[in-house]
């Protein structure tokens, strides 16, 4: 379930994931062998020519080194992917918090509990309020989660009624699950839409998007701490996630003209990848590196980290002609 315009490879090189990651994976464990037009011209199958073996322990891991790669050790030309079944049955719903810590504790339960979401995605009061008038849907302007259940008929009636449960103790309202193809693909495009919505809270300003990850213990602290971080700097900022896997997303919407409010933005990202850090997370879950998060990147791996990620980078392109100065 990525975006409208992913390709596969594109996918592949940076790391990324969908809302359906909590259940299914990221692009990396779906990867099982990638052919690659290393720096010097030549064709590199990372699990070797037309293999396709669900797991495998022969040498290094190359299919993984370029997953997540950003374009800097060579160009991916073909995945060769994992596939999952459809599911027998689908039920997806919306559900409203009193706040955005009730939210995040619900999804951090639903996980404990071991209920197995498909998607469940987090939306602050700000972003359910614009996706609702973006999309016409008229969501309360509160903090929401959005969630998907798979399989059969006879196991989705119990995780149904877990969730219910679980949404219910954490004082959430408005269960109403969707089961037709129609009114799902209604629901998911208005979350799909989340950056359109964002950007019309403030016509002709700029968008930036961030994102970190941490621990799922950690997610409803970090994500307070962010919300309140977002207030205190007066930063438009509607939070959005893939809080399934202690993924979440600022979409920071500013002039970007106000030398100012530039400097402000890019501060608060600054705050964001360390508290991340400092919560034992990663300064980024699905984003990558490029050139905005080096210097984040140094204090998540150390100095021993990097070197090691220079070296494969020097052995591997030399001349440093892929993607020069991105994430390194």
């Amino acid at each position: 379930d990525p975006g409208a315009d992913a390709s596969l490879c594109g996918m592949a090189a940076t790391g990324a994931s969908g809302t359906n990651a909590v259940r299914y994976g990221t692009m990396r464990p779906n990867v099982l062998n990638l052919r690659v037009v290393l720096p010097d011209g030549r064709l590199l199958h990372t699990a070797g020519p037309g293999r396709q073996p669900r797991k495998r322990a022969a040498g290094y891991d190359l299919t993984s080194l370029f997953v997540g790669s950003e374009g800097t050790l060579g160009f991916l030309t073909q995945a060769t992917l994992r596939l999952h079944p459809l599911p027998e049955a689908t039920a997806a719903t919306v559900a409203s918090f009193p706040s955005v810590r009730a939210a995040v504790a619900c999804t951090v339960q639903v996980l404990q509990a071991a209920v197995p979401v498909a998607r469940i995605e987090f939306l602050d009061e700000v972003m359910a309020d614009a996706c609702g008038r973006f999309s016409g849907m008229g969501l309360p302007a509160a903090a929401t989660l959005l969630l998907e259940l798979h399989g059969s008929r006879h196991s989705l009636a119990e995780q149904q009624q877990q969730t219910e449960e679980i949404v219910r103790q954490n004082g959430g309202s408005g269960l109403a699950w969707a089961e037709g193809l129609e009114e799902r693909e209604r629901l998911w495009s208005m979350r799909h839409n989340a950056w359109y919505a964002a950007l019309a809270l403030r016509p002709g300003c700029q968008g930036y998007s961030t994102d970190v990850c941490v621990p799922i213990s950690r997610l409803p602290d970090v994500v307070v701490e962010t919300k309140q971080d977002l207030q205190a700097s007066s930063i438009t900022g509607p939070m959005v996630g893939h809080v399934g896997d202690g993924n979440f997303h600022c979409l920071l919407i500013f002039n970007s003209q106000d030398l100012e409010e530039a400097q402000r933005i890019h501060a608060f990202t600054q705050r964001l990848g360390r508290r991340a850090l400092a919560a034992g997370g990663t300064c980024t879950g699905e984003h990558g590196v490029g050139l905005g998060k080096r210097a984040l990147l140094q204090e998540e791996l150390g100095q021993e980290g990097l070197d090691t990620l220079r070296s494969i980078k020097a052995a591997l392109d030399p001349h440093n002609l892929m993607n020069p100065g991105k994430v390194l």
